[in-house]
Parts: structure tokens; C-alpha cells; sequence
């Protein structure tokens, strides 16, 4: 579905949820924005038990002035909306969001599922905000975002405010809307001054005094009473302070689940990854490599766990966290090829790009992809590889060299990829500009036989690389770990949807015990 599928109905009104937050008012003015811009004629409500109290958000609708009306607590009964019902940042029939009458409904969400699907639904449950969602949904329609300073203001707070300050920031579309976005820094600024009451932080020095922590994996965790979501990144920072606390996760309970903080300060634990690991199943989550955080589904977590306690689930789960994952420093690294079989890698098509044809020498940019950014600056002869779901590496260029063989014949993104969730990019941190990697790719093949030995993963690893001990790979149960046969120490992860494609096997395991090389 396209906004411009909802172009149908002379009358639109767009709902945010109850107890209204920057990201659903955002998402709401977005879409009002543009259904004025067609002609429609369109409101914004929201509805619930309270009109809007905080002092940040009275703010952001006076000063950006946007035209949301309260309907009051029980306008299910009063309320028939004529034409089309779009619910902005919730999901029609969900316990967060008054239930207005309504024969044509449409969603447009980032939230996990609450209810059966309709027709007209966008759910993109991998972004930060729903603002960031919006706004991908106004460029496909060729809209002028940037005219409005307003609206760009909006759209960067809620997404400010959705991942913590940025702080969870994960999605490559959440960092390019960040960036592209015209806002109004000052503006921006006196909402942020205005983001915590009195009654807030009382909560957040109880919070601090009711810690549980677990002495084995030095974590912490803290329920919090109901509170703004930054409330739970300021706890979490506090906590990391503490000389025993080397993770933590703060947590509270909302209209429909449970919005989380995460925090790391050991290279062992990458933040964002275990916000995926909490809410794995029953939500979603992610960041950083040191703050993350995400939101746990009460429908999926009461039919998952329906007797186990909140505190009790965290414990558990970040228990199990540390308990799931073998470390493996590659220098050191013994692998027991007795254990494994021998596969050659499959000669695929790749993509490559040798960057200092891109820009020269020294230039800092960063390169961002669906697992995250690279920041580097370019460096004469390096290459990077274009995988086949989007993935990036780079090799030196007599790596490259001896290694793969280019290709005759352009490079097809449809040939290549097929339909990645995103396309990486390079961005000039010296002017500002984007390089679709795509557009100046070509493609190359493996030159040689290349063989490794791999086996799959029973449990959980993280693998710090040689020559990286800052951050690792890790690969999660049915994933492979597998080690190049010319270099036993050269250790990495292929993950269990590629590994079959990408690789083919020579024989049965191996007879002879450890090696080393």
C-alpha cells in the first residue's frame, strides 16, 4: 500500500494513539500534511482519558502548530467517521487507541502486530519511529518535505524522542531521515529542555533504589514506574557509572507493553544485539554497540509468558543472554576441524567497488548498511565486496586481486541483490553527500577454489576478529562458524539463510583432532 491508494476518500481523519507522545503527533502531521496537500479535507485527532499534559509536547504543538483535536475519553459511542480512518503510530482495536467507528480503516505502524491484519496496513516494525516511516512514505509519493520546516521539526523529534536521543538509533532509513530532514535546531533544543517534570525525576531516584543485580554477569535491572522513554535512558546511564554494573537494562510498563533501555560498557556485550535478544519473539529492539533499547507486545508477552512476572522476565532473559554465547578470540583461536566438514565456496557473483575511484585518499565517510555503520576514511587500493543480501567487506587490494576475477558486463541490482531491505551507502562526512554503492559497482567472481571447514553452531558465538578486538561477529544457533583452510585463525560467521547458497560440501568430517597453524 502507497498513500497515494488512500486518495480515494474526500474525507480522511488521522488518529493518534492515547496519551499521545512526538512520534505518533509526527506521524500524524506528516500525513495530514500531505492528504491537505491533495485537497482532502482532513483532521487529526487523538482521543483517551487525557488531553495532553507534558510540558515538551504542549510545546511542540504550539510551536509547530499542529492541528490535533481532542475527542475525549468515550467517543466509540458518539464518534462516526466518515470516508477513511487512519491510525497514525497504533493499531486499530489495540488497548492504546480509543476505538472511533469506522467502516474504512487503514495502519500505519512500526509497532509489532496487535490484531488481525486489514487491508490497508504498513507495518514496519524494524524503525525507530513511525515518523521515519512516514517520511519514506511521503518521498515514494514525490513529497516536498523539505518546504515545510515545521513538519521537519516533527519528524526529527519523534524520532528523537522514539529511540532515546538517538541512542537507539539502528535502521539505516532512521539514520537517513536524521539526517536529511529540515529541522529547526533551536526549536529542537527547547523541547529537549523541557522533556523531564518534577514527578519524573522522583521516579527516576526510586527507580535507582530498587535494583536488582546479578554478581556472575555484573548486570543490573530496574523497573520504573510509568515514564517518558527517556526517563529510561537517563536511569540506564546513571546505572553504568556503578564499577560493578557493566550492563543493565531499565524497563516500564505502557497502554500496550513494555518499552525497555539497554546499556554496555564491555566489548563482550553489544547493546543493540541484546535489546533484539529481550524482545525476541514478542517485539523488537535494537541501537548501538553501547545503548540500545526496544518494546515488548503485552498480547504476545501474557500468551508467551502468561505467569511469569516482568522483573522475573528480564532476569531470565539477561541470564540467558550471557549464558547462550561462547567467546572466540580468533588469534588464539584452536578450531576443532574433527568436528567439521569441508566446503568449497560457490563461485557467485559479487559486486566490488575499489573506493579511491569514489573519492580521494583520507576522505572520512561512513558506510552505512543494514548491520550497521562503518567509519573509515578512504585508503589507496581498498575494495569492498557487495554480498548477496547487502552485505559489505573490505580487502585490501592484493587480497582482492588474488582472489577475485571482475566480470565483463554492468552490474544489475535485480541480477545482484534481488530485493534488499536496503542498499548501502557511502556518505562524505566531508560534505554531506551519499554514494549509492550500486551506482558505480561492478561485478567479479571467486578466481580460485576456495575451501573452508565449518560446522553448524549449537550454541550461540561472538567473534572478535584478528586484528579487531574492539567488536565482534556473532552467530546465533544454526548459523555457521566457519574458517578459511589457508588461514585456520581467518574465523567467521555465515549466517544459516546464506550459508546453503554460498557454500557447497566436499565430504565427511574430518578425522584429525585440533590443529594449529
Amino acid at each position: 500500500m502507497r498513500l497515494s491508494d488512500l486518495e480515494q476518500y474526500d474525507k480522511i481523519t488521522i488518529q493518534c494513539h492515547d496519551n499521545p507522545d512526538a512520534d505518533t503527533l509526527a506521524s500524524g502531521y506528516g500525513l495530514y500534511c500531505y492528504f491537505k496537500s491533495k485537497g482532502k479535507d482532513v483532521r487529526m485527532v487523538y482521543s483517551g482519558r487525557n488531553r495532553i499534559q507534558k510540558s515538551n509536547l504542549c510545546l511542540m504543538v504550539d510551536k509547530l502548530k499542529l492541528p490535533v483535536e481532542y475527542l475525549g475519553a468515550d467517543n466509540e459511542n458518539t464518534v462516526e467517521v466518515e470516508g477513511l480512518l487512519v491510525t497514525v503510530d497504533c493499531q486499530y482495536g489495540s488497548g492504546n487507541v480509543t476505538g472511533l467507528r469506522a467502516r474504512n480503516v487503514a495502519i500505519i505502524d512500526h509497532h509489532q502486530l496487535e490484531k488481525e491484519a486489514i487491508s490497508k496496513c504498513i507495518i514496519n516494525t524494524s524503525l525507530g519511529s513511525c515518523a521515519t516511516l512516514v517520511w519514506k512514505l511521503l518521498l515514494e509519493e514525490g513529497f516536498d518535505v523539505d518546504s515545510d520546516m515545521y513538519l521537519g521539526t516533527a519528524l526529527y523529534y519523534g524520532l528523537y524522542t522514539d529511540t532515546s536521543q538517538f541512542s537507539e538509533l539502528y535502521n539505516p532509513l532512521d539514520m537517513d531521515m536524521r539526517e536529511a530532514v529540515n529541522a529547526d535546531k533551536a526549536l529542537i533544543t527547547l523541547f529537549r529542555n523541557s522533556n523531564i517534570s518534577l514527578k519524573e525525576l522522583e521516579i527516576a531516584g526510586i527507580a535507582l533504589i530498587r535494583y536488582s543485580y546479578n554478581d556472575d554477569y555484573e548486570f543490573a535491572v530496574i523497573k520504573a514506574q510509568p515514564c517518558d522513554p527517556n526517563i529510561l535512558g537517563l536511569i540506564s546511564d546513571f546505572l553504568l557509572q556503578v564499577d560493578a554494573i557493566k550492563t543493565c537494562a531499565v524497563f516500564n510498563e505502557v497502554n500496550d507493553g513494555y518499552k525497555f533501555s539497554v546499556r554496555s560498557c564491555i566489548r563482550e556485550v553489544n547493546a543493540s544485539e541484546l535489546a533484539d535478544f529481550l524482545a525476541e519473539g514478542i517485539g523488537s529492539g535494537g541501537g548501538h554497540y553501547e545503548k540500545a533499547g526496544g518494546f515488548i507486545s503485552m498480547r504476545l508477552y501474557e500468551e508467551k509468558y502468561p505467569t511469569l512476572h516482568s522483573e522475573g522476565y528480564f532476569n531470565n532473559r539477561m541470564t540467558q543472554y550471557f549464558d547462550s554465547y561462547e567467546l572466540i578470540y580468533a588469534e588464539e583461536y584452536d578450531a576443532d576441524l574433527s568436528m567439521m566438514k569441508r566446503y568449497v565456496q560457490r563461485r557467485i557473483p559479487v559486486g566490488y567497488v575499489r573506493l579511491d575511484d569514489l573519492l580521494p585518499v583520507d576522505t572520512p565517510v561512513t558506510i552505512r548498511t543494514m548491520e550497521g555503520d562503518i567509519d573509515m576514511k578512504i585508503e589507496e587500493d581498498v575494495y569492498v565486496l557487495i554480498g548477496i543480501k547487502g552485505e559489505i567487506t573490505s580487502l585490501e587490494g592484493t587480497e582482492f586481486r588474488d582472489r577475485y576475477k571482475p566480470l565483463e558486463g554492468g552490474y544489475g541490482v535485480e541480477n545482484y541483490l534481488g530485493k534488499p531491505d536496503y542498499i548501502p551507502v557511502i556518505k562524505n562526512r566531508r560534505n554531506g553527500k551519499d554514494i549509492l554503492l550500486t551506482d558505480h559497482a561492478r561485478g567479479c567472481i571467486l578466481d580460485k577454489e576456495e575451501i573452508v571447514y565449518a560446522r553448524p553452531l549449537e550454541r550461540g558465538v561472538k567473534i572478535f576478529a584478528c586484528g579487531d578486538r574492539t567488536k565482534y561477529m556473532s552467530g546465533k544457533v544454526g548459523d555457521y562458524l566457519a574458517v578459511r583452510s589457508e588461514n585456520l585463525h581467518d574465523i567467521y560467521v555465515v549466517p544459516q539463510d546464506i550459508f546453503g547458497k554460498a557454500y557447497e560440501t566436499m565430504d565427511a568430517p574430518l578425522k584429525a583432532g585440533p590443529q594449529k597453524q
